[in-house]
């Protein structure tokens, strides 16, 4: 007969079992590394921003106004026509686990913190933990 026998197609079945769970163990931990490193790479780029509007306003935009400030000028804005045309981002990025950034001013390691809520979405007392922000670049 030129068929398999039901061990062969076993053992063939574990190996690609055993296979998956290596590739698995070994790729999964990379994806949560490129998270945090994309997280932290947006965090940058939002606090490049936030100074160059600094540079030209002479003050971070308010924790009301938020991170918004940077697409378009706010109503009440001290010096409109200081504000760079266009705007100082195109567009407001989500981080990797799809929750808004977060904005505070005065932060409580400057003038302003931006920051990731982390995978878990939480920040707070206990949940800050996995938290990525400027203080922590």
């Amino acid at each position: 007969m030129n068929g398999f026998t039901l061990i062969e197609l076993m053992v063939v079945i574990v190996i690609i079992g055993i296979l998956t769970t290596v590739v698995v163990i070994n790729v999964l931990p990379d994806v949560d590394k490129a998270a945090v490193t994309r997280a932290r790479a947006d965090v940058a780029a939002l606090e490049t921003a936030l100074t160059a509007y600094r540079a030209d306003q002479m003050a971070v935009p308010s924790t009301a106004q938020g991170l918004a400030a940077l697409q378009s000028p706010p109503a009440d804005l001290a010096q409109p026509e200081r504000y760079r045309p266009g705007g100082y981002l195109t567009r407001l990025p989500k981080d990797p686990w799809g929750h808004p950034y977060q904005y505070a001013a005065p932060g409580r390691s400057g003038p302003f913190d931006i920051w990731s809520m982390g995978p878990d979405g939480k920040t707070g007392p206990g949940a800050d933990a996995d938290d990525i922000g400027t203080w922590n670049l």
